[in-house]
């Protein structure tokens, strides 16, 4: 039998109560870390098959197809290896993307690790992987940071279960620019979190919130709206502190990302611009008419091109020449974004509809689409990895697919977080007043993403359009969630007298 009188060593004092006080946040970004390795990094290789896009961002960071079969593998397999160019690379840039920075940063590491010639996607995995662990700590440090420890580890493992789902995380084995949106939302959605609950230095939150949203704002050409979403509400953090330069720092940091959306929106080519324009009337307008000549006939189009109703502007064998000049002259020139949003202002019962249509594809995390296997794993072609995908295959099952019930979702968490927003608006607490500014800026860009998506581009490859907004209702539902798990840790303790703009734990719950 142990003698019950040994004195432990000062090793063993210091290590366990080491053990006993890993913060939740810790064990969240840990978990969070495992799942992705395992899936990412370990055989069977998950990744995501390329749809055609991919060569939007290889070519002009460096990369080339470097499979002479890679053709065959469109949507249905995942590849690992391309090639690196070795002398002069006449492809200029196909479209302006803060992702390139991640990709050239892969490059370089590959180079530097592995080949010279050959680039392997898992060193930009590898990159996002890391990434996307530190989001995740700040992320469950924003929500825990009040709470008790077992609050904590429950909303951790909550974490782990949502993002670590390998729907999210497949993505970093592709070149689509959702992981960069991923990371750097988790990343705006923290910092300002962290902003409002008075979390390490605020300037150093303030650098982290601009730098995310900028580099978000450009990922990729429908962000711009993003920008500007973010700006506008974003202003409301330069009354968080007093002093001078943090409000000067705040208004200038609005205006550069203010400028970033605005040169997003602009710096779109002519080619994207024809394409998105093509589906938004043959996937969006036409499709959802019941009458598509008379809605050609509104924008001033000639009726005989209703034949082009459910067509895609990719189709090998197509009705028309999609880049023809008379299509340039009868068709692309006679309406855009502005005139087809009139055109469903006009006509109610058509949103409605391509609102719903929008609705049923807004809870995907995953485009059922692509494949996520290499072929010599095995798989069916287009085959998708089931594993760690308990979260997006619920969401996708039980989540109602009407927009009603995305309204209905928005004034549910409006008006579960409202007491507490009025609260803080009587003590004129800007730092209370945040979470609401938060939740109405995350909505604000989730919407975005669905509204530019069926305005802009009809429900052409629709479920990855909409990744912004599913990634905005996690995040919005999660911190909803963690209000309610701490709402009964923070009762529980007895309100103390606070200054005026402070407030307890209780004050802070949802509905409180």
């Amino acid at each position: 039998m142990m003698d019950s009188n040994i004195v432990k060593t000062p090793l063993q004092q210091h290590l366990m109560p080491a053990g006993l006080r890993v913060p939740p946040a810790f064990v969240a970004a840990f978990g969070v870390l495992l799942v992705t390795v395992i899936a990412l990094f370990t055989a069977p290789y998950i990744g995501m098959a390329d749809n055609g896009d991919f060569f939007r961002n290889i070519y002009s960071n460096g990369l080339y197809f470097s499979l002479p079969d890679y053709d065959s593998k469109y949507f249905g397999y995942f590849v690992k290896q391309y090639g690196i160019y070795q002398y002069y690379n006449e492809n200029g840039a196909t479209l302006d993307s803060s992702q390139s920075l991640f990709i050239r940063l892969a490059v370089g590491l590959n180079k530097l690790l592995f080949s010279s010639t050959v680039f392997d996607i898992r060193f930009q995995a590898a990159i996002y992987t890391v990434l996307y662990a530190a989001a995740v700590y700040l992320l469950i440090e924003a929500v825990t940071c009040r709470m008790s420890r077992k609050q904590g580890m429950i909303i951790a493992v909550l974490a782990v279960f949502v993002f670590g789902d390998t729907g999210y995380t497949a993505y970093f084995s592709s070149f689509y620019s959702e992981s960069v949106v991923m990371i750097m939302m988790i990343l705006v959605f923290a910092s300002w979190l962290l902003l409002c609950r008075k979390r390490y230095n605020d300037y150093a939150l303030l650098g982290l919130f601009v730098l995310s949203s900028v580099i978000l704002t450009t990922s990729k050409q429908q962000n711009a709206p993003v920008g500007i979403i973010i700006a506008v509400l974003g202003i409301s953090l330069a009354w968080v502190r007093r002093d001078r330069l943090f409000r000067t720092l705040t208004f200038v940091s609005m205006a550069l990302l203010m400028l970033a959306g605005i040169a997003t929106y602009l710096n779109i080519s002519r080619e994207f611009v024809n394409i998105n324009q093509y589906h938004a009337m043959t996937r969006g307008v036409l499709k959802e008419s019941s009458n598509p000549e008379a809605a050609l006939k509104s924008f001033g189009i000639d009726q005989q091109y209703a034949i082009l109703k459910d067509s895609i502007y990719y189709e090998q064998y197509g009705t028309v020449d999609v880049n023809s000049p008379i299509l340039q002259k009868d068709f692309y020139s006679r309406y855009g974004f502005g005139p087809i949003l009139k055109y469903y202002a006009a006509n109610p019962d058509q949103l409605s509809s391509i609102l719903n249509v929008a609705a049923r594809s807004a809870f995907s995390i995953k485009p059922a689409a692509m494949g996520n296997y290499e072929e010599s794993a095995g798989k069916a072609f287009r085959a998708q990895s089931h594993f760690f995908t308990a979260y997006s295959l619920i969401k996708q099952k039980l989540a109602p697919k009407t927009f009603g019930f995305i309204l209905l979702w928005m004034a549910l968490v409006i008006g579960l977080y409202m007491p507490s927003c009025v609260r803080a608006a009587r003590a004129r607490d800007m730092r209370g007043l945040q979470r609401m500014v938060l939740i109405l800026a995350s909505m604000g860009v989730g919407l975005s993403g669905i509204f530019v998506s069926i305005i802009g581009a009809g429900d052409a490859d629709i479920s990855k359009h909409e990744f912004l907004f599913t990634l905005s209702f996690d995040l919005v539902t999660f911190m909803l969630a963690a209000s309610v798990i701490g709402r009964k840790a923070a009762a529980s303790r007895r309100p103390a007298a606070t200054a005026a703009g402070q407030y307890t734990e209780v004050q802070e719950s949802v509905g409180a």
